[in-house]
């Protein structure tokens, strides 16, 4: 893996808009194409092989989870717990993660996965495929995001409430969060299924029907949202699930609660000692003496601490930490140009499908943290 300065398309950022991709800059460029990262197939082989086999450890961890009853060490609320594992059991499909790998002297390393409402899915899935046909349309990506997004929705439709429409929602502020909501809605509109999009604070509850409701009065079966769960279990509005006589079907599922949770990855740790892709984790500093300190459900970097020797050599501030924390051993990320850069590496239908780069220069990637594109050689 190596990053190539090269020169900015010509109004890159008219290119962009017209694929629907406005959050291309805020103060700085969030889109970067200014560099691009170049991968051998070896390395993208490898980087598919870790996907692949991180994926069915989250799913063992999930079982162990369960069958151990450890919820108390993701902070889960115990009424949530019959609902877990109901949609776990009937097995309420899932379409996506992204798995956030530093890949450092041919090592890859599980830093973290966002199993429940992963970003940057439109960038690396259309964005950077259509900046490589402008670059260098004989190249090749690792990404096949678009493709195997529909072909899932194709194998999740017979899963939905037949006759009903599969509604998509996220909050309204966000123009990162409905961008990605929409190209998953229209991925499922390729893939056959009717849909509708309603912002999440636009969802009723009829007390009386105990069902929720869309802006016409229809009840909402099928239900798609890039909305945590630990919100919603928060949320006055979001315990309703719970008793919601028609009982909607959620994408992502709850279950996916306990792989979003960063507990997951001490529990990985004590069920898979030693394994390559993994680095040590638990609930508290234990012996460790270079490490991340990382609340159980931060986000964008947020209340993040790197420790050396007792002594704290970067951090984050932010609104998290109360739920309690995990320690994983800190790994240095690859270093290019001064560019500390983390490959998310995406599971669709539950193969590995692609990735995208984001880079920070800074050693804790953040909401900063900048987009770039990349190529196989």
């Amino acid at each position: 893996m190596k990053r190539v300065s090269v020169t900015p398309r010509h109004k890159w950022q008219e290119a962009v808009e017209q694929l629907g991709f406005g959050f291309h800059s805020t103060e700085v460029p969030y889109w970067n194409e200014s560099a691009y990262y170049s991968f051998t197939m070896n390395e993208v082989q490898a980087i598919e092989e870790a996907t692949a086999e991180l994926w069915q450890l989250c799913l063992g961890a999930v079982q162990h989870i369960i069958d151990n009853q450890l919820y108390h060490l993701l902070g889960i609320p115990p009424e949530w717990i019959p609902y877990i594992e109901k949609t776990w059991n009937e097995e309420h499909p899932a379409i996506y993660g992204r798995f956030d790998l530093a890949y450092t002297n041919g090592q890859i390393k599980l830093l973290e996965f966002n199993a429940d409402t992963p970003t940057s899915l439109y960038e690396a899935g259309i964005v950077q495929w259509f900046w490589l046909q402008d670059f260098d349309k004989s190249k090749d990506q690792f990404n096949s995001i678009h493709e195997k997004l529909i072909a899932t929705w194709q194998y999740l439709q017979p899963y939905l409430h037949a006759n009903a429409p599969l509604h998509f929602t996220c909050v309204k502020q966000s123009l990162e969060d409905l961008t990605n909501t929409e190209y998953l809605r229209d991925c499922a509109i390729q893939a056959g299924i009717n849909t509708s999009l309603i912002y999440i604070d636009d969802i009723g509850w009829h007390e009386t029907e105990a069902c929720f409701k869309d802006m016409d009065n229809e009840t909402i079966k099928n239900l798609f949202k890039l909305y945590p769960w630990e919100w919603l279990t928060k949320d006055y509005f979001g315990k309703n699930i719970l008793t919601a006589a028609n009982e909607t079907l959620w994408i992502e599922p709850a279950w996916k609660m306990l792989l979003s949770n960063k507990a997951i990855l001490p529990i990985l740790w004590q069920l898979y000692p030693n394994h390559p892709y993994l680095l040590p984790a638990y609930f508290d500093a234990h012996s460790l003496t270079h490490y991340v300190q990382k609340p159980l459900l931060s986000r964008e970097g947020a209340n993040v601490t790197i420790v050396n020797n007792h002594t704290t050599v970067a951090s984050t501030s932010g609104e998290y930490g109360a739920e309690g924390y995990v320690y994983q051993q800190y790994v240095p990320l690859s270093q290019e140009d001064n560019h500390s850069p983390v490959i998310g590496s995406w599971v669709i239908g539950q193969v590995p499908a692609g990735i995208g780069i984001r880079e920070s220069d800074t050693p804790i990637t953040n909401n900063t943290s900048r987009f770039v594109p990349h190529l196989i050689e």
